[in-house]
């Protein structure tokens, strides 16, 4: 494997230095091993030859032996497209490309045989195969053609002859030249005992199966060895931590948590509140460092928890931290927290981009003479000038919007290693946090605060904004506010802008009697901060703004949220833009508005979203919808979803299967010494230093 993964891939036959360069920036493909793990999107049957009278535009694929007629032109310039008159004797069928003419019609010369492979579509009460794929019938043979790979391509590889089938052809030369088996990567014992296919068969059979239950049994090899590798450097990770990594033992439940929980604690706690609180007061005891995820969904009491969490640590003399994404949310736990923590001997200070000068220079003094007890912080927190005296806890909240990087440089401000609890409100599917989170404990509240009514949900067209206005006007009359959020996915998006403010003269000219706040990325902070403030205050009922409001804003009077283009939102971010309404005691609603026209995942999107409030159905909703790499955090955290075969939507009960393997491997062989288990350690080792560091998240 190690000749694989050091030769060039331009040195291979059909390659060269200019497919190389194309090969490197357009799949990341640079050697001889990241070919080999390039795996088919597909496999077909091209075993079989249909006839013209037996096919119609509802078949998958379908593969015809037969001679072109005629070829003609239709449309012009950029809509120009090349038609070939295909029969087979049985009857007639249209070939149809788009570009590419002169070449066409040069390359599939009239009246020779042709073996034609592709997807048939009606247009104008014909039927058509566009862009097919051809090769000459002459010494074809299509019986031995079984299963054929097809790989994903792109349009500059497919002007360098890179399409699908030029793949193939570089893949049976790169199994053509490999003169002895692709050396394993598991032990012999390991491969018996679990029942995988070796791994030499397997990579020849994910490319070229001889049939369905070879392909199958491909896959789970090679889904299980890249799962396993996974979860095993994960919990190896966390068990070398947890022996290694002594922390703080918060021994005292002292006079300021038990005050505040039996004085000013502003509604009971749920029994989901007191039993995480349960968790981490043992964490915090155990003489171990914390390392604990807090999941709960908007509007579960997670701030209240952090808080309690927090008032253990100074009640055993050290300072506590809370680390906020965005200014707002900064500014909001700092009102929220100083609002409970009144009367008690708890010095709360606010620590942003924005607190300068003299206002800046007592608080960092306080910060290092241990006379700040709590620290609420932005990314200002992570600048150089600002040291504690005794750091003892670290809350994390919305955690996927800090680096690996920035987190690890707050924890470097200790000599001894603080507690360390992130949260976030943003549900994460069970598979994806045994991946993300796995070396984390975790904690979930699952429970909302009596009182909180479930949101109702509605999806309305945009054909429909007379009644929607009318609605949201009998809600302001009885005394609500109202968002109105437009999608701006770049702040670079002058089209988006243009909406968002066309928005809002549309919202000012309807409803003439109410004012209205505007918000949105290009503001400058100040602008910003007073137009929240205006509608915090009620000045304003209505305020238009794109999804800087998705986290840290929080009016209870708001009860009405209206997502406009409500399908170019994915499934999470309405989730977070619903959890802005619902937090008072009155009847909240959540208004999709969407056009008519609607992809089928669009629809999906939206049909979930009426159909329930439930952050962990709705999170795994969106995992099968749109994939672990395009899950919203991931980026931001610095986790890469490289994963050439698993699926973490799909492969859930295997993940779970490999993770109870690697921790029973571990519990047999703690100092990684059994000498049947060397290839695996080396495999381990191998795969750190090219991959991302998987376990590197806190």
């Amino acid at each position: 494997m190690s000749t694989l993964a050091h030769t060039d891939i331009q040195y291979l036959s059909g390659v060269g230095p200019q497919r190389a360069e194309v090969l490197r920036k357009e799949l990341n493909i640079s050697t001889l091993n990241d070919l080999l793990y390039y795996f088919p999107y597909k496999h077909i049957d091209r075993s079989r030859l249909y006839y013209i009278h037996e096919i119609d535009g509802n078949m998958p694929y379908i593969q015809l032996r037969g001679k072109i007629l005629s070829y003609e032109t239709a449309g012009g310039g950029r809509k120009e497209r090349t038609i070939a008159h295909f029969t087979d004797g049985t009857g007639i069928i249209d070939l149809v490309w788009f570009q590419y003419g002169k070449f066409i019609q040069k390359r599939y010369p009239l009246n020779k045989e042709f073996i034609v492979f592709g997807k048939p579509t009606v247009f104008g009460g014909r039927i058509n195969i566009a862009h097919p794929d051809i090769d000459p019938a002459d010494g074809l043979d299509i019986s031995g053609m079984g299963l054929r790979p097809y790989y994903n391509t792109t349009e500059r590889m497919k002007r360098m002859n890179l399409s699908s089938g030029g793949m193939e052809k570089l893949m049976r030369n790169l199994f053509g030249m490999l003169t002895e088996p692709i050396p394993e990567t598991l032990p012999e014992y390991f491969v018996e005992e679990h029942h995988l296919m070796p791994l030499d068969e397997a990579l020849r059979c994910m490319h070229f199966p001889e049939n369905p239950e070879q392909l199958r049994r491909a896959e789970y090899r090679l889904k299980f060895e890249e799962l396993f590798y996974i979860q095993l450097d994960i919990l190896r990770y966390a068990r070398m931590r947890q022996q290694k990594s002594q922390g703080l033992c918060f021994t005292v439940v002292g006079h300021l948590f038990n005050t505040f929980y039996n004085e000013k604690l502003p509604f009971p706690l749920t029994n989901a509140q007191k039993r995480v609180i349960r968790e981490m007061r043992a964490d915090m005891n155990s003489g171990r460092q914390m390392n604990r995820l807090l999941q709960g969904d908007v509007g579960s009491g997670k701030t209240l928890v952090a808080l309690m969490v927090m008032l253990i640590a100074i009640d055993n003399g050290y300072q506590a931290c809370i680390m906020a994404p965005t200014e707002i949310l900064a500014e909001q736990h700092y009102a929220t927290i100083r609002t409970l923590l009144e009367g008690l001997p708890v010095r709360v200070e606010l620590l942003t981009g924005s607190v300068k000068g003299r206002r800046r220079a007592p608080i960092l003094s306080g910060l290092q003479d241990g006379s700040v007890h709590l620290l609420i912080a932005t990314h200002a927190v992570l600048e150089d000038t600002v040291s504690f005296a005794a750091l003892g806890l670290v809350v994390v909240d919305e955690q996927h919007r800090f680096g690996v990087a920035q987190r690890a440089k707050l924890w470097s401000k200790n000599d001894f290693l603080p507690h360390v609890l992130v949260m976030t409100a943003t549900p994460i599917p069970r598979t994806l946090a045994m991946t993300l989170y796995g070396d984390l404990d975790v904690s979930v509240i699952d429970e909302l605060p009596p009182g909180r009514k479930p949101v109702f949900t509605e999806h309305r067209y945009d054909t429909q904004k007379a009644s929607l206005y009318q609605f949201m006007c009998s809600q302001i009359d009885a005394g609500r506010q109202v968002y109105v959020v437009y999608p701006l996915i770049k702040e670079s998006e002058k089209m988006d802008l243009k909406n968002l403010e066309d928005g809002y003269r549309t919202i000012c000219e309807v409803f003439p009697d109410y004012a209205v706040s505007m918000v949105h990325g290009r503001l400058k902070p100040a602008e910003k901060e007073a137009e929240m403030q205006r509608f915090v205050s009620g000045e304003t009922k209505i305020m238009v703004a794109t999804t800087v409001i998705e986290v840290g804003v929080n009016v209870p009077n708001a009860s009405i949220m209206v997502i406009q283009n409500a399908e170019r939102f994915g499934l999470s971010q309405l989730h977070q833009l619903r959890g802005r309404v619902g937090r008072g005691a009155d009847q909240s609603y959540c208004i999709l508005v969407t056009s008519f026209k609607l992809t089928d995942d669009s629809r999906k999107r939206i049909d979930i979203m009426t159909r329930t409030t439930d952050g962990f159905e709705i999170a795994e909703a969106d995992l099968r919808l749109r994939g672990p790499g395009d899950l919203e955090g991931t980026q931001q955290s610095g986790i890469a979803f490289d994963l050439h075969i698993a699926n973490l939507a799909r492969d859930g009960i295997l993940l779970q299967h490999v993770r109870d393997i690697a921790l029973r491997l571990l519990d047999d062989d703690p100092d990684e010494s059994r000498p049947e288990n060397r290839i695996l350690w080396q495999q381990l080792r191998e795969r750190r230093r090219t991959n991302v560091n998987w376990s590197a998240i806190s």
